[in-house]
């Protein structure tokens, strides 16, 4: 194998729990994003455009679509000999079977393929951000600073500081101190996940480490190289970084994109976003179709209105039915005479003809609030809601439901149903 500089390890493993019903079936880097994409296509996307060839995914939790998904890398130019794009899943040892049990013994089970490279320098990554960023420059950054760790570090509000990792620096942007969730903040430069390594220095750690429990990068890796007194070093970034960790932030990020001068762009010619896509038909709108501030994907058939929306592919929406404020995933059919506002509607889903989604005032989700919460009216994939039923905000379905389902023909705010096998 010939010497790499830098090799990438992307950890897409994560369930994504506060995602509720979208991830029940499928790992967070793979869901849906601005239509045609899937979230993990940004940092892979970000890999290819700062010129890394060679990337490690690490999955673990409902792996099947997201490894469909890569399989050999091709959109991303990433289906090399030497290099190229490799799925990690956990792998059974002889003595016994290992689930990555945290970030760092994901990377520790993986040491053999990164040694394969022999590379100077490990990029560390999450598969569940958006943003753009050339980690060549960071890479830049690492070496003029003879730096054993690089941790990028963004600078957040104050009252959302303690939902993250703080670095504290000196002038240098040397890390003096870094704190996970502080509760006194003395500093707003929070990590964003991402850390590129000197090799040797992340294998010495990774080994140390190797029998601490749930082992992570921001709990143990990083102040061990601290406490050994590595030079510890923070990035400073200012663009567009976006974790869609929650349904709100992921609705919010969508529709962030459809803004007039989106604050994330999709169509700038010299950061592309690469992503997998199906050879589908173009879009068909009807004479009576009204779109305004959308995105619509490939495939889809408009017949009624579409507002502030990102429309997936394959989407049908039929006569007089409005949608707005919402994300509709792919392959999903709408009848005539709906209205949906503020909904969040996963793939292969069939709304029959004159149901109304995200009406009345909010209520507390019942299922639970700190999920479902936002005013959002959320559907699983591959569900089903029966004709002219009526169903309010803060809400979930999920699965093959019938009228009988609905008291009244209504599902009331907060309210959620939810068939047998639909896990939560």
């Amino acid at each position: 194998m010939t010497n790499k500089e830098m090799i990438a390890m992307l950890l897409a493993g994560g369930q994504g729990s506060r995602l509720g019903v979208l991830t029940s079936k499928v790992a967070k880097p793979a869901v849906t994003f601005g239509g045609k994409y899937r979230i993990i296509d940004f940092p892979l996307s970000n890999c290819i455009n700062s010129g890394i060839d060679t990337v490690g995914v690490l999955t673990q939790y409902q792996p099947l679509r997201l490894n469909a998904h890569i399989g050999i890398g091709i959109p991303w130019d990433l289906d090399r000999n030497n290099g190229g794009v490799t799925v990690l899943p956990p792998y059974e040892k002889s003595n016994n079977s290992e689930w990555y049990t945290g970030t760092a013994n994901a990377i520790y089970q993986n040491m053999n393929y990164i040694d394969t490279y022999n590379p100077e320098y490990v990029l560390i990554l999450s598969g569940d951000h958006i943003y753009k960023m050339d980690y060549e420059v960071m890479l830049d950054f690492h070496k003029e600073n003879n730096a054993d760790v690089t941790i990028a570090a963004m600078p957040v509000p104050l009252e959302e500081a303690s939902r993250f990792g703080i670095v504290i620096t000196d002038e240098e942007k040397r890390i003096t101190e870094f704190e996970e969730k502080p509760e006194k903040l003395r500093s707003n430069l929070a990590s964003m996940g991402i850390y590129i390594f000197t090799w040797k220095v992340l294998r010495e750690a990774l080994v140390s480490m190797k029998d601490q429990s749930n082992c992570d990068f921001g709990k143990h890796i990083i102040p061990y190289c601290h406490e050994k007194k590595q030079r510890l070093f923070a990035y400073e970034y200012n663009g567009y970084w976006k974790d869609v960790g929650t349904l709100g932030s992921y609705w919010e990020a969508n529709m962030e994109l459809i803004d007039l001068i989106p604050e994330f762009n999709l169509y700038e010619k010299y950061w592309r976003i690469y992503t997998k896509s199906e050879v589908i038909e173009p879009q068909y709108l009807s004479a009576d179709a009204v779109v305004e501030k959308s995105i619509i994907s490939e495939g889809s058939e408009i017949c009624g209105e579409v507002h502030s929306s990102v429309i997936g592919a394959g989407v049908k929406i039929g006569k007089g039915s409005v949608v707005r404020d919402s994300i509709i995933m792919e392959n999903t059919v709408i009848g005539d005479n709906v209205t949906i506002n503020k909904s969040i509607v996963a793939e292969n889903t069939e709304i029959q003809s004159g149901a109304v989604l995200g009406i009345g005032e909010e209520a507390a989700s019942k299922l639970n609030d700190s999920i479902y919460a936002f005013g959002l009216v959320t559907v699983g994939e591959n569900s089903r809601i029966p004709e002219g039923v009526k169903i309010g905000k803060n809400t979930v379905i999920s699965g093959i439901t019938e009228r009988s389902d609905y008291p009244n023909g209504e599902l009331d705010a907060g309210e959620y149903i939810i068939k047998a096998g639909d896990v939560q």
